[in-house]
């Protein structure tokens, strides 16, 4: 993971937690997760991105970058 670029964070500038999910409204991060992501690594920041799309495709809330697929990196011998 260290050879990828920092993976951006997921806000969205709506920024409110939601008192009965505990989630923030705008991206559907908790509370832990956003505290953790400045100092999250690549892999940690994967996986919460990973869960945000989990987390939407369950909500009903997709957009087509959700149902694209990944493209996956060649090294330059393959």
């Amino acid at each position: 993971m260290a050879d990828l670029p920092d993976i951006p964070s997921p806000c969205i500038g709506v920024c409110r937690l939601e008192p009965q999910t505990r989630r923030c409204a705008g991206c559907l991060r908790t509370a832990r997760e956003i505290v953790r992501w400045p100092e999250a690594d690549n892999a940690e920041r994967l996986a919460i991105v990973q869960e945000l799309r989990r987390r939407r495709r369950a909500l009903g809330i997709t957009s087509p970058a959700d149902s694209r697929p990944r493209r996956r990196r060649t090294s330059p011998t393959e």
